[in-house]
């Protein structure tokens, strides 16, 4: 059975992230699916660590178990919900809602002064970084944002450690900044959300499958005050993976009308084929609460309607691998 490489790159947004582990679990079920390069901002960098380290272990069916148990591991952390009949000030019922109501007026230096993050004793349990340094399966880009610069900042395996891994993830409004090396990085969302570029020219595959949490359209305006917040939110965290894609077709465009571009660069963007999966209904109607809801059934409920999106694009698009883009880039002029 020929191999079919693919690119990844996986978008972060919280316990959202479950997802992608559904979208993973199911395209790692087919044996002739190889996976190159993975480029992860927060959620999708944890997905993309924990999928290159069960790699490492055991193989597909190894990165299956690391990516269920990672998800299951963060479902032990979860925040109880409410007491029937407590008010939430409208909203909504959850400790969750609370904490991003609080979110708005106190810092993670006054509400978290010790910084606790059930994640990070998590993946220094799960993850040997010495040895994914040293030998990777696969190149890993994972995206944090520099606080001083608001630059994108791009970790490779060689590099990695538990410090980089939640410098990708780390959200401002509740956990300190990650220092590395005098350096301040908060979450990669801000500056790339996944990034595209490394996979285009740090990797030889040229497809690249993209698998999204925000879905690329909604529909009508918002109008209250909650809402507004919650699309204004959404622009901050698709931005910059809109005007990449925006410049990656422009130029795959404005190329190919060209018969014959004879440099290295040229040819790398005439070949690339891009690959998308998106959201599904229920994910996309979701409120900016609810990536903070770690609680098993949700997790496992996200799980499976992200193998159901993976099954249905595998069945209908999974031939175009190697042979021709099944997302039209248009969208994004």
């Amino acid at each position: 059975m020929r191999a079919r490489k693919l690119n990844l790159a996986l978008q972060g947004g919280g316990a959202h992230g479950a997802f992608t582990w559904g979208v993973l679990d199911r395209l790692l079920e087919e044996p002739e699916l190889q996976f190159e390069g993975v480029s992860g901002t927060s959620a999708g960098a944890m997905n993309a660590v924990m999928l290159a380290s069960g790699l490492q272990q055991g193989g597909h069916e190894g990165a299956r178990e690391m990516l269920a148990r990672f998800w299951h591991e963060v479902s032990l952390h979860a925040l109880p919900e409410l007491p029937q009949g407590v008010p939430a000030a409208g909203l909504g019922d959850s400790v969750n809602d609370w904490m991003l109501m609080l979110s708005y007026y106190l810092s993670p230096y006054d509400l978290n002064p010790l910084d606790i993050n059930p994640l990070r004793s998590l993946v220094e349990r799960m993850v040997d970084f010495e040895r994914l340094r040293t030998a990777s399966p696969i190149p890993l880009f994972i995206v944090a944002t520099h606080v001083q610069s608001g630059k994108l900042r791009l970790f490779r395996e060689t590099e990695l450690s538990a410090d980089h891994l939640l410098a990708s993830a780390c959200l401002p409004t509740l956990h300190k900044a990650i220092e590395i090396d005098g350096h301040s990085y908060w979450d990669g969302g801000f500056s790339g959300n996944p990034a595209i570029y490394p996979l285009i020219f740090d990797c030889d595959s040229d497809d690249v499958l993209v698998i999204l949490l925000q879905p690329l359209m909604r529909v009508g305006t918002p109008v209250s005050a909650s809402a507004i917040r919650e699309r204004v939110a959404e622009f901050g965290f698709q931005s910059t993976f809109l005007r990449e894609m925006r410049a990656i077709s422009h130029m795959q465009f404005e190329i190919r009308k060209t018969p014959f571009s004879i440099g290295a660069f040229e040819r790398r963007v005439r070949r690339l084929r891009l690959h998308l999966i998106e959201t599904d209904e229920l994910l996309a109607s979701l409120d900016r609460a609810s990536k903070y809801d770690t609680r098993l059934h949700f997790l496992e409920d996200l799980r499976d309607r992200g193998r159901v999106r993976a099954h249905r694009w595998l069945a209908q698009q999974g031939q175009s691998i190697g042979r021709a883009s099944s997302c039209d880039l248009g969208l994004f002029l």
